[in-house]
């Protein structure tokens, strides 16, 4: 088995302008998911993350504050899930909540080194 992180990638929930009992359905959706990874043992860790973004680019190393308005599609959270290659992943991925509203899941493989 080989370690993996899904990222998803897609619009700010804030910015769609879900409702109240909208968002309370859309996380049931994440919960149940992720319920299904545990139950099947091959999740081994995830979060979700904010809108707010700083980036530190180039050797001068500019600073910018970015909110999810100023960019289309955020990382909005990761799971690291164990399987045995990128297909065992994808199936996995089938359930994400997101693709209706045009989210996407990216599939990396955790780089292992030797020491």
């Amino acid at each position: 088995m080989k370690e993996f992180m899904m990222i998803f990638i897609g619009a700010d929930y804030a910015a769609l302008g879900l409702s109240p009992e909208e968002l309370q359905s859309r996380m049931g959706k994440w919960f149940a998911w992720g319920n299904k990874m545990e139950q099947a043992g091959i999740l081994r860790g995830g979060n979700a993350l904010t809108p707010e973004v700083r980036r530190i680019v180039g050797e001068n190393r500019t600073v910018s504050d970015l909110t999810s308005a100023e960019i289309k599609e955020i990382v909005g959270g990761y799971y690291n899930v164990m399987a045995k290659d990128f297909d065992a992943v994808q199936e996995i991925a089938q359930d994400f909540p997101d693709y209706d509203l045009g989210g996407t899941v990216e599939i990396r493989e955790i780089m292992v080194f030797d020491r």
